[in-house]
């Protein structure tokens, strides 16, 4: 009996430590490995690397997104946080009318903006209907915050583009929505 008495004990105490181990290790943050060691190289007539860090100690903007794949599944709609595609490209030289900012990621994905597109012109923009209406005024941002939280792996982060506007429900095309970037450069 007291045997059995002695391996009760010992099996409720190692369970105390056990969920005492467990809740501590709640209470830690978990570290992002993906986020801590992220870069984006940005070209133009020099060259940058940006760390999140140094993403976010840049003007922060706010908005709405939303998107629309080429197959018509929708993503969003979305409140989207990051820095706006010109303070990027000004960390770098800046970039001037005629020129492009040519946006990619490591699977080789690339999508070029144009200077009127980075001023918030040219671009095909949807109701929530998916019915095409005149643009509002629109802003391309590198977004490492959706709806509030750190932009996960899935959802392309740590840092993808944008397309917002002030706003909400304006759809734009998914396309233009780089996943994972890693490299952004000012073209002539």
């Amino acid at each position: 009996m007291r045997q059995t008495n002695f391996h009760a004990r010992t099996a409720v105490l190692l369970t105390v430590i056990l969920l005492f181990a467990i809740i501590a290790g709640c209470s830690t943050p978990a570290r992002d490995p993906l986020t801590e060691n992220w870069r984006v190289t940005v070209n133009g007539t020099t060259e940058k690397v940006l760390t999140i860090k140094d993403l976010k100690e840049l003007p922060v903007v706010n908005g709405h997104g939303y998107c629309v794949s080429t197959t018509g599944a929708r993503f969003g709609p979305y409140t989207c946080k990051g820095v706006d595609l010109r303070d990027i490209a000004a960390q770098a030289g800046g970039i001037q009318p005629g020129q492009q900012i040519w946006v990619s990621a490591p699977d080789g994905y690339l999508w070029v903006f144009d200077y009127d597109q980075l001023e918030g012109r040219g671009f095909i923009t949807f109701n929530e209907n998916l019915t095409e209406i005149p643009a509002p005024p629109l802003r391309i941002i590198l977004m490492y915050e959706q709806n509030g939280t750190p932009l996960s792996y899935d959802d392309g982060g740590p840092a993808r583009i944008a397309i917002i506007s002030e706003e909400p429900g304006i759809v734009t095309e998914g396309s233009a929505w780089v996943k994972w970037v890693d490299r952004i450069e000012i073209k002539d």
